[in-house]
């Protein structure tokens, strides 16, 4: 069940397309290996309202959340997400460039007893692959 949800300064509109962000995002975590393909979700959410810094309107933000079930040792998560932060970290070069900018990201982990989920993408993925 990784999650990612992207919060980002409407600043970013006329510097960065979101959805190529959203696709590098979901690209980096399959190719980690670790996540089940039917369970990842990449979102974006575009803040209106924000302030930075000093408040100068100039300067932009992009900050990720990854939520994952439990399970995963330290060293697999961390490697996950330095591979998943660098692919979105060398996507955002030209807005690092080109402007002031700030890129978070953090993962947590759901506790399996408070984190209910229904999902029927993962048998229909199945169930394609199996049929061609």
């Amino acid at each position: 069940m990784p999650h990612f949800t992207i919060e980002y300064s409407a600043n970013l509109d006329d510097r960065l397309d979101i959805g190529a962000a959203c696709e590098v995002v979901r690209k980096a975590a399959v190719e980690t290996g670790i996540f089940p393909l039917g369970g990842i979700r990449v979102r974006a959410v575009r803040c209106e309202h924000y302030a930075i810094a000093d408040a100068r309107q100039d300067y932009g933000f992009l900050d990720m959340v990854l939520r994952i079930g439990e399970g995963r040792d330290l060293k697999t998560r961390k490697e996950a997400g330095e591979q998943i932060f660098q692919a979105l970290s060398r996507h955002l070069d030209s807005v690092f460039a080109s402007s002031k900018f700030a890129l978070s990201f953090d993962m947590q982990i759901n506790d399996k007893d408070t984190s209910w989920k229904r999902n029927n993408i993962h048998d229909a993925l199945k169930a394609e692959a199996a049929h061609g």
